[in-house]
């Protein structure tokens, strides 16, 4: 079987293994998949940000889903299609927030699927909304606040769902 990665990409605030990822890594391990997480801190500018991913991410062979969340989710879709990622799973992602409009990436051709809180009161649920919209992505929108801390349990419940979506046979 060919290898299979999961990169995690955490907001501006938090650190690679912080409360989420830490759970969602677990459950990556479960279903067979490999787990990083890049370390961000002291890296305040996006599009360094996105530049570490790919840095992080260019010895890495065979499939590769992207996680992130907050501005990580910004990383992970800027840098997806670049690095033909194989699925995007995003939380909250800081996507057409104030100053970055126009920084907002067309994501990689392949399965996206996005949580966001409906309190969330730092990203607005609204620009998920659009972002979906736009690239038909799969929404998830949960009553919760940006951390999704509180419905973390549910959260890695999607994450796995996605995840073993990867495998199933395509339709014709």
């Amino acid at each position: 079987m060919a290898s299979r990665h999961v990169v995690f990409s955490h907001g501006q605030e938090s650190g690679p293994w912080g409360t989420k990822i830490s759970a969602m890594s677990e459950v990556a391990k479960s279903e067979g998949w490999n787990v990083d997480s890049v370390d961000y801190r002291g890296v305040s500018d996006p599009r360094d940000r996105v530049t570490r991913l790919l840095s992080f991410c260019r010895d890495l062979r065979g499939d590769l889903v992207l996680v992130g969340s907050s501005m990580g989710g910004y990383v992970a879709t800027s840098a997806s299609a670049l690095l033909h990622a194989r699925g995007l799973f995003l939380m909250a992602p800081a996507f057409y927030m104030p100053g970055m409009e126009q920084l907002t990436a067309k994501p990689a051709p392949c399965p996206k699927a996005i949580v966001h809180g409906w309190k969330d009161d730092v990203v607005p649920v609204d620009n998920s909304i659009k972002f979906a919209r736009e690239h038909t992505a799969t929404l998830h929108i949960l009553e919760s606040d940006h951390r999704l801390h509180d419905v973390l349990a549910f959260v890695c419940y999607l994450f796995e769902y996605f995840l073993v979506s990867l495998d199933l046979p395509k339709r014709r």
